[in-house]
């Protein structure tokens, strides 16, 4: 590698951090039930999310799925293990 390759790489990284804005981000404190907070916990090790700030996000992004799809008219179907395929109707 040759020293114009080295400052072409080098500017090259700092033009894309130039770019790159800083993310705002927004605390938020919950308070959880007992059962929550074990849920919340259970999950984060169902997961191997590595805090429950991740364990929230992940939920967001499924909610988030979920709720456009319903919102566009589809169905979330579930087969048990006998093959019996039924509605799941969890927000109902």
């Amino acid at each position: 590698m040759n020293i114009a390759t080295l400052t072409r790489s080098r500017t090259d990284k700092e033009s894309v951090s130039e770019k790159v804005q800083p993310i705002s981000k927004s605390r938020v404190q919950f308070d959880l039930t007992p059962r929550a907070m074990a849920m919340l916990t259970e999950l984060k090790s169902k997961t191997d999310a590595a805090t429950y700030a991740e364990v929230f996000k992940n939920a967001m992004k499924l909610y988030d799925g979920i709720i456009s799809e319903i919102e566009r008219g589809s169905e979330f179907l579930i087969r048990d293990k006998d093959g019996k395929v039924s509605e799941f109707r969890m927000f109902l």
